[in-house]
């Protein structure tokens, strides 16, 4: 009898014949996740990977919970294909069940089973109600309840025979890699790691780009986005932050063109610069975590605006939430608590007081004219900081 933990996968299945090259990635996120963990062996066999030298650390569960690709994973036992084997294992279960629930208390259980191995001498309903007639005298007070249970026993019969009871929620989506690259443009407030996190659960995998004003705004303020950085790299793996000096920039637009226009300029600026990055990165599109309305700069007609300044595309995973519902999503993947911290960013200084709603995009282009683009791109970029952002 073996501790393992059973992962399950959901999209991958629909694949067809690019189903291999998707299992293989998602098994190399896994076990890149799992390096801190000694010992452990990740096995694909029918459909499902098993994790085998679990352990006794709890941690573990939170690592898998955060790899995307997995939709759940349960905590079992296997044990060979005998009847005294499984009903002793059947017996641990319920037991820990019991235990979770702080004691018998009227529990009603049920047990689910599934026969992948054929040649098995019961089918999956005699094998259901053998080991719960089994149970049922082994547990005098429980009662079986096979309509609303408050525990279900699990049996899958494979090439081993898994025995479980809990079904752990995984964060879903696309294993990190499998959907190309993307560059994200990360503020430090709430909104562009939950953008990042989205895009990243489809199998696209992450660089950052992050805009510093020293000195307007502070090395903390640069901290907490490394911090956001390591707190997404717990879903999507290790990410390439970029921190690109903006204060020149911002100076620049501050002192040769329209106030009403800085907003729109710097993010034109900005967008530019994130496609220099993809570009280098062999990134195919750019990430903001705009919402549409939010702001000024994201009417319907700044974004055209601001998309203008790069041939790149540009996916706004946010653009149909409101601030209630990205908060949530924050709370969720815990970057909020972070992100909520009170650190300046670029974005916060020289803020025009009457900002643009619905600019025009040839007046806009006139005033970034202005000042010498391209100089001063070239000189942001060449004096980017590099951080290789690991958890």
């Amino acid at each position: 009898m073996e501790n393992v933990i059973l992962l399950r996968y959901g999209e991958i299945h629909l694949k067809g014949q690019n189903r291999p090259y998707f299992e293989r990635v998602l098994q190399s996120n896994i076990e890149k996740a799992l390096e801190a963990y000694k010992d452990v062996r990740v096995i694909k066999a029918q459909g499902r990977y098993f994790i085998e030298n679990v352990g006794d650390d709890p941690r573990i569960y939170d690592t898998i919970s955060r790899i995307f690709g997995i939709i759940s994973f349960s905590p079992a036992l296997r044990v060979a294909k005998n009847m005294e084997d499984i009903q002793e294992a059947a017996e641990l279960q319920l037991k820990d069940a019991i235990d979770a629930q702080g004691g018998l208390n009227g529990l009603s259980f049920k047990v689910e089973s599934r026969r992948s191995d054929k040649t098995f001498p019961l089918t999956s309903m005699e094998l259901s109600r053998t080991i719960g007639a089994h149970l049922l005298r082994k547990f005098p007070g429980i009662k079986v309840d096979v309509h609303n249970p408050m525990v279900t026993i699990h049996i899958e019969v494979r090439e081993w025979t898994y025995m479980y009871h809990r079904i752990i929620p995984g964060a879903g989506g696309m294993p990190v890699g499998t959907n190309g690259k993307a560059v994200l443009l990360l503020s430090g407030g709430i909104d562009s790691p939950v953008a990042g996190w989205m895009i990243s659960k489809r199998g696209v995998e992450l660089t950052a780009v992050h805009f510093h004003s020293f000195p307007y705004t502070s090395d903390r303020s640069k901290e907490k986005v490394i911090d956001l950085c390591r707190i997404l790299t717990g879903y999507c793996g290790p990410i390439r932050l970029y921190v690109v000096p903006f204060t020149r920039i911002q100076q620049e637009l501050y002192q040769k063109c329209p106030d009403k226009m800085l907003t729109l300029l710097m993010r034109r600026f900005m967008m530019k610069i994130g496609e220099i990055i993809a570009r280098r990165e062999e990134a195919g599109v750019l990430i903001t975590g705009e919402s549409l309305g939010q702001v000024a700069s994201q009417t319907l007609e700044s974004l055209s605006v601001t998309d203008d300044a790069v041939s790149m595309p540009v996916l706004r995973p946010l653009i149909g939430m409101d601030k209630i519902e990205i908060i949530d999503m924050a709370k969720k993947i815990d970057t909020y608590e972070t992100s909520i911290l009170p650190y300046e960013d670029c974005c916060t200084i020289f803020v025009p007081k009457h900002p643009l709603t619905r600019p025009r995009l040839d007046k806009v282009r006139e005033a970034e004219a202005l000042v010498d683009g391209k100089e001063l791109i070239e000189d942001a970029v060449a004096n980017a900081e590099v951080i290789e952002v690991k958890e």
